[in-house]
């Protein structure tokens, strides 16, 4: 048995004098242990010891400075997740997996996943759906959590270490988006928390990341990792807190979102964030936005500790929405990586079927960051002495308002008048904001990205009566100016 506090002590002092050598300390450590032994009691201390392992086997301190935005915007896939895909489909069905039975398998896999979350039904995972799932969903989940984290590392509010749980780790998209999305020289701690057949190709996708990079697998319920399923036994938890916990596409297949959300957060650091996401349609991105409101804090709950960080802020303090919340942001899509062409091309088809079936590289998602130390993306609010509340826009019918709203939506136009979902926390109803001429002075709308906060000086406020919702009407009289982008 190792002196693990010899080595502590040891690697802490040379830390400020020199790289840390495992042969060196060996050597300082009753017993002279083995270097290979040394070598691996720093890797297993290095999150605490703020140490990185180099390609040369060296452990060097971690900066002190938070990540910085990397510039995140994939274009496809990388090449070595493909090919760790490809492996484990080559593995199970051989060369020709996307032909004969085994294709066909496949392929009504993913059919009945997309025919499953589309009607809410519950989705389960053997090893063919898990593959399926891979195949179908993995690319996109791949780059997603890349554009939720720029909303922390924009104000620094993500470590060079870090220590994850993600809940529902699923098939590793979300894992290997946030290995690549952070700098080399972070360390990070990764905790997955999965029950079902999809650790399979997680295991083999995580082989992927690098050494600094310490990953941990519990194949076990969110229910019983956060202690809410006693009947499942205690699992096998770190008691140590997470700087950021993940829910990939998650929330709508468990029984209770809710309470899983918050037992999510008290296992989170005082300045921690909890990171949630899911695809942008209609059911899982408002049922998303549905937990993300019961679980934070209103009208004085005591028992709600939780704030809004991104992307629907309340921007007046006093107000919560009610309306159903569906906001979704869209980001470049990527190149069709190889396993999804293979499969689609092999379908067969008839003369009016369109091929792209088994493609799926759209980027689009709903998301919510929460945090309980009160931080915010942007610190602005409302004021009643130059804006209306959209809780109010019954009244003002007709009128022209001024509004302080968050941008949640890209452009939903088809060409026309451009539309863009609008809301500022207070909302029972939709808003959008149609621009019917855009000048100079409202151009910063349009420019203006998701989750930004504008201010509309002079809107036109009136009422669609198809759609059952509330049209600000941006023209030549509106003002409209970037508040926080």
């Amino acid at each position: 048995m190792i002196d693990r506090t010899a080595v502590r002590n040891n690697a802490n002092y040379l830390r400020n004098v020199r790289p840390i050598d495992p042969e060196e300390i060996a050597e300082y450590i009753e017993g002279t242990p083995h270097p290979a032994v040394v070598r691996e009691t720093l890797r297993e201390e290095a999150f605490d010891l703020r140490l990185r392992e180099r390609e040369d086997g060296a452990f060097v301190p971690v900066e002190e400075s938070p990540v910085d935005p990397p510039g995140w915007a994939p274009e496809a896939l990388p090449e070595a997740y493909a090919f760790a895909v490809e492996d484990l489909l080559v593995r199970e069905y051989g060369a020709n997996w996307h032909r004969g039975e085994s294709g066909d398998e496949l392929r009504e896999r993913v059919r009945r996943m997309k025919t499953d979350y589309l009607y809410e039904n519950e989705v389960e995972y053997d090893r063919v759906a898990a593959l399926g799932y891979a195949i179908y969903h993995l690319p996109a989940y791949y780059a997603t959590v890349g554009y939720v984290l720029d909303d922390l590392t924009e104000n620094g509010l993500l470590d060079r270490t870090l220590r994850v749980l993600d809940v529902g780790a699923g098939v590793g998209g979300p894992a290997l988006g946030l290995h690549d999305y952070l700098p080399e020289d972070a360390v990070v701690d990764y905790h997955a928390v999965e029950p079902s057949a999809a650790t399979g190709v997680l295991d083999r996708m995580l082989e992927e990341t690098g050494r600094n990079f310490r990953t941990t697998v519990h194949e076990t319920t969110a229910e019983a990792f956060l202690g809410l399923d006693e009947a499942e036994g205690p699992a096998s938890a770190t008691d140590d807190p997470f700087d950021l916990v993940v829910f990939g596409n998650v929330l709508s297949e468990l029984d209770d979102p809710v309470a899983v959300a918050d037992a999510a957060l008290d296992a989170l650091a005082p300045d921690g964030s909890l990171v949630a996401f899911a695809p942008a349609d209609r059911n899982t991105a408002i049922g998303l936005r549905r937990v993300e409101r019961e679980v934070v804090a209103s009208g004085g709950d005591p028992g709600r500790d939780a704030e809004i960080y991104s992307p629907a802020l309340r921007l007046w303090p006093d107000a919560v929405p009610t309306d159903p919340g569906w906001s979704f942001d869209v980001a470049a899509d990527l190149a069709v990586p190889p396993f999804q062409r293979r499969l689609d091309e092999a379908t067969a088809r008839g003369e009016t079927d369109e091929p792209g079936e088994f493609v799926n590289v759209d980027v689009q998602f709903a998301y919510s960051i929460l945090r309980s130390d009160g931080k915010r993306r942007v610190d602005v609010e409302a004021s009643a002495e130059r804006c209306a509340r959209m809780a109010e826009s019954e009244r003002h019918v007709t009128d022209r308002v001024n509004l302080l709203a968050v941008k949640l939506s890209h452009d939903l136009s088809e060409g026309e008048n451009a539309l863009y979902r609008v809301g500022d926390g207070s909302q029972a109803t939709d808003h959008y904001l149609v621009c019917t001429r855009e000048t100079t002075l409202n151009r910063d709308l349009r420019e203006a990205g998701y989750g930004s906060v504008v201010f509309v000086e002079n809107g036109l406020v009136l009422w669609n009566e198809d759609e059952g919702a509330y049209n600000v009407v941006v023209d030549d009289e509106t003002v409209v100016d970037l508040v926080a982008p």
